[in-house]
């Protein structure tokens, strides 16, 4: 499994490091994941998910 959300599909991204002097380096920028257990199709499954969706998630489950 890849960096990548399992909801979301969000993955790295790239951009650029800017220095004072204005010079740019290349750079990641990854998702916070975490791994969790979700019931998909009432079986359980652990999945990687950006924080954001467990957020999501424990809002919907109360």
């Amino acid at each position: 499994m890849a960096r990548r959300c399992a909801v979301s599909g969000k993955g790295v991204m790239f951009g650029h490091r800017v220095s004072h002097s204005n010079k740019k380096t290349s750079r990641k920028f990854k998702p916070n994941l975490h791994k969790a257990t979700v019931r998909i199709n009432g079986k359980k499954r652990r999945v990687k998910l950006a924080t954001k969706w467990l957020r999501k998630m424990k809002l919907e489950a109360r």
